[in-house]
């Protein structure tokens, strides 16, 4: 009884069935997509029916035990309804969609015909817009940029420098060694830099140096970093009034006054002899002491002058060191710190403004 009774069910009515079992998986995709609420569960709903394993793609495999006149029946039931829910899927994800930008609408309403604002434009940073003038007023008295390292050895960064292991003025310097790299600091100014250039060029020289340098000193004109600017010329009859000439010329240009004037006064420094502290005129009060509106000028302590800068002639012990010949060539080098003529020429009262990245004094240069 049972055997004839499931196979008078199954056989004739297969087909049917299929067809009943895919109207009912549309129904009941069309209910699920009516409760999806976001687009996620759309995507669930959609992988659960129309998906590589889904009840529907089971239900085609059942295709193949079918006649080819069941299958065209079937098959064409089947394209019909899966359009159709895939189309049902489409709506909904474009239902959410206006539901979503008819919030926005209301909650965060847009007037699009109000003009938008334009996106910031950097600029180059003070310290790099001085070192670019700088650059073009050597460059008119002809002189050329060359850059080195910042890790330096020993041997550039004292011994080419006329400053053995055992020279004193190493005290004030030697701060910034580094872990695992034998006999290499930090440098401690640009001068390893002239000593390379002389090295691999032979004279005329006539260059500036500038970068970062890194000494341990650390108050309201003074950084562990800071930068310097270095000048050097080396050819045969060079002598203090070419420095006095050149030096003079750029103050007057960087500081944007003729009126500016030098003054020398001898001091020490080991790469150099003689050696002099070079003084201007305070920028400010123009050498008076005290300002147009009256009132003691702070920059200079009501004196007219500024220390400027540290220069002299290349001792001849520099020379040999890099293979010149000091009985027939002569030079002069200067130093100056670079962060502390922007504090002059821009009246900027503390050194760390300069570099805190602060937007409120950034963009007012």
């Amino acid at each position: 009884m049972d055997s004839p009774s499931k196979a008078c069910y199954t056989a004739p009515t297969k087909p049917l069935f299929m067809q009943e079992k895919i109207q009912t998986l549309k129904t009941s995709l069309l209910a699920a997509l009516n409760q999806a609420k976001n687009p996620d569960a759309v995507r669930q709903i959609e992988v659960e029916y129309l998906g590589r394993k889904s009840a529907f793609a089971d239900l085609m495999h059942g295709l193949k035990d079918l006649t080819p006149e069941e299958k065209a029946t079937v098959g064409k039931a089947a394209n019909q309804a899966k359009q159709d829910m895939e189309a049902a899927v489409a709506d909904r994800y474009a239902a959410l969609d206006r539901d979503r930008y008819a919030a926005l609408d209301r909650d965060q309403w847009l007037d699009t015909s109000v003009p938008g604002l334009p996106p910031e434009q950097g600029h180059r940073h003070l310290i790099t817009q001085f070192m670019d003038d700088v650059e073009v007023i050597f460059g008119r008295m002809g002189f050329s940029v060359a850059d080195g390292p910042e890790v330096e050895t020993e041997h550039y960064n004292f011994n080419q420098l006329n400053m053995p292991a055992d020279h004193p003025s190493r005290d004030m310097q030697d701060t910034f060694w580094i872990k695992n790299l034998a006999r290499h600091v930090l440098r401690t100014q640009t001068s390893p830099v002239q000593a390379r250039h002389m090295e691999a060029n032979k004279p005329p020289i006539r260059i500036i140096t500038m970068g970062k340098t890194y000494r341990k000193d650390s108050d309201a004109t003074h950084s562990p970093m800071f930068h310097q600017i270095e000048g050097l010329m080396v050819d045969e009859t060079i002598s203090m009034a070419h420095l006095k000439a050149v030096f003079t010329a750029f103050l007057q240009q960087i500081f944007e006054d003729d009126s500016i004037r030098t003054r020398f006064r001898v001091s020490y420094f080991p790469f150099v002899e003689p050696g002099m502290e070079v003084d201007c005129t305070c920028p400010w009060c123009r050498g008076t002491g005290m300002l147009a509106a009256g009132g003691i000028c702070r920059l200079c302590k009501q004196s007219g002058w500024l220390e400027i800068a540290g220069a002299g002639m290349v001792h001849p012990k520099v020379l040999e060191n890099v293979g010149y010949d000091p009985q027939r060539l002569t030079g002069f080098a200067f130093g100056i710190g670079i962060d502390r003529m922007i504090m002059i020429r821009h009246r900027v009262p503390h050194m760390r403004l300069l570099f805190e990245n602060d937007l409120r004094f950034n963009r007012q240069f």
